[in-house]
């Protein structure tokens, strides 16, 4: 795996209070490709994307972008290669949206400020995010679902190889979330590898290329949805009783309760 392309963790253990959040985790992650991490509550979900994302340093292993290993990166470099969504971001000052994208790009900018290609990027993640209309509002005056797009707008505009969000549909209605999942295939579908993590079983399998089930800091399954989120792996990640069946777009997750 060291010698592979893409962004890997290898072997990794983190401790917290004298407990393995994560527990030698090994996950390889591909460009164009939308990677949902499901799993309960304390699974371990939250601090293995900060230690993808280079916020975190595992108690052991190490994570590698193209064979690289990412704590040897700085700064800059790692802040260009790797967007990160964190799980409860704050929108405190009063910024007009495209001076709030235009922060995606600060590990980008050179001594003599904003360039050319800085200002390009800032105008296609405007685009991209159906944001252009909005570039003078205030930031902090946006919905819930608008909200959601300008935080993933500021992350796109540093254009990164890898997008990792942490519950980016936390709080968004049906509508929006479908939104927000339709956006983030867009951006896996031209080469940006996509991870996220996700509470809603059944929208993880109708939105992701593959699922990796977490529990208790160890991986239960990654794959397919239909191949990861079975019935004996949900029992056991979740103690609920599910089923598969045929719907009219393709095969629908029914959880039917607790165990």
């Amino acid at each position: 795996m060291s010698g592979a392309a893409g962004l890997a963790a290898e072997g990794l253990s983190v401790r917290l209070g004298g407990r393995a959040v994560v527990d030698g985790v090994s996950l390889a992650l591909n460009l164009g490709e939308v990677a949902a991490i499901v799993g309960p509550n304390g699974a371990g979900k939250s601090t293995l994307i900060g230690c993808l994302a280079g916020l975190r340093r595992p108690d052991l292993g190490q994570v590698r972008l193209d064979g690289r290993a990412l704590a040897a990166l700085g700064d800059r470099e790692r802040a260009r290669r790797i967007g990160y969504l964190p799980q409860t971001p704050e929108i405190a000052w009063p910024l007009d949206v495209h001076t709030f994208v235009r922060l995606g790009r600060t590990a980008h900018r050179g001594v003599f400020g904003e360039s050319r290609a800085d200002a390009e990027a800032v105008d296609r993640a405007l685009a991209e995010t159906d944001l252009t209309g909005f570039a003078e509002r205030d930031v902090t005056t946006l919905s819930g679902g608008e909200r959601a797009r300008a935080l993933i707008a500021r992350a796109l505009a540093g254009e990164p190889a890898w997008l990792l969000a942490d519950e980016p549909l936390t709080g968004l209605d049906l509508g929006h979330q479908l939104d927000a999942a339709r956006l983030l295939r867009g951006v896996a579908a031209r080469g940006v590898g996509v991870l996220v993590s996700l509470h809603d079983l059944a929208f993880a399998a109708r939105a992701a290329d593959r699922v990796v089930v977490m529990a208790a800091g160890r991986i239960l399954a990654d794959g397919a949805p239909t191949a990861a989120l079975t019935p004996d792996i949900l029992a056991e990640a979740y103690a609920v009783d599910a089923r598969w069946s045929e719907g009219a777009g393709g095969p629908l997750l029914d959880i039917l309760g607790r165990r």
